[in-house]
């Protein structure tokens, strides 16, 4: 089997198994770069020192963090190729990722985060940037959400994470203001919880999205990069510093692994410069 027709069977499967359009999009892209560097070969063909050499050439200048997508974007692929029966061998099976340290998430400090709520013009914007500091959603579970995914009442929302996970995740009164007001000026009837400016109106993209914080973070001021997962990093940060155990933001945010979470430990600056003060 050639690898163009391997990638369409187990594109499908993937799909079916419940991966998220935006891994699917990104395992579309290592798949071109792999079939550019070997050519529609027969997937037989490939062995492990073949990998290796694609692996420096064409990784070689990368983060390790980069490097090591391709890494589980071939072990995935070689394994599925394997598990179906169509290679003998599982020539990325011995792929090893490449040792990626551990770095710190970037946050906003308060200060920042009141600048830029400061900087948000209209409802709109103002939901936008609470929604996302307040329930701590990543990018791709804010823009499948519907109007009937919120229910005001319990100030909580049910989002579909990584794996097709569900969890439920909470809102402050001031999103929920926000929320509110800006629902009740739409004049659509659109599904969608968060629509396009221009018309024809239709559901946010994650670029739309990125390019509203980062207008309202020019507005701001901020001599930073702003993009929305800074808000979720500040989320999990603000809460850690306001007393919140590992265990609960853990499971607000939908990590699977606590030591995913316990990064976070290592944000709380103010925490430890208060231990300091006060010891010391």
């Amino acid at each position: 089997m050639f690898l163009s027709e391997a990638w369409e069977k187990y594109y499908v499967d993937k799909k079916i198994e419940g991966y998220s359009l935006l891994t699917l999009k990104t395992y579309c892209l290592q798949f071109n770069m792999l079939v550019k560097y070997f050519g529609d070969v027969n997937t037989e063909e490939v062995v492990i020192d073949h990998l290796k050499s694609y692996l420096v050439e064409v990784g070689g200048h990368l983060k390790p963090s980069s490097l090591g997508n391709k890494v589980r974007f071939l072990r995935s692929f070689f394994k599925w190729l394997h598990e179906e029966g169509v290679i003998s061998e599982n020539p990325a099976k011995k792929l090893k990722e490449p040792k990626v340290g551990k770095r710190i998430p970037k946050f906003l400090t308060e200060m920042e985060i009141e600048q830029l709520r400061g900087s948000c013009l209209t409802s709109m914007e103002k939901a936008l940037f609470e929604f996302f500091y307040s329930t701590g959603c990543r990018i791709g579970e804010v823009v499948n959400l519907n109007r009937e995914d919120v229910n005001f009442s319990a100030r909580s929302v049910i989002v579909k994470g990584k794996g097709d996970k569900e969890r439920e995740v909470y809102f402050s009164i001031r999103c929920s203001l926000w929320l509110q007001r800006y629902i009740e000026e739409r004049k659509d009837q659109d599904e969608c919880l968060f629509i396009t400016e221009r018309r024809p109106k239709k559901r946010m993209s994650i670029e739309i999205i990125r390019y509203i914080i980062k207008r309202i973070s020019i507005r701001a001021a901020i001599n930073k990069e702003i993009h929305p997962h800074q808000l979720r990093h500040s989320y999990a940060t603000h809460m850690l510093n306001n007393g919140a155990p590992i265990e609960v933001i853990q499971s607000l945010l939908g990590h699977e692994k606590s030591e995913t979470t316990k990064i976070y430990a290592q944000l709380s600056g103010k925490l430890r410069q208060d231990f300091y003060s006060k010891y010391f």
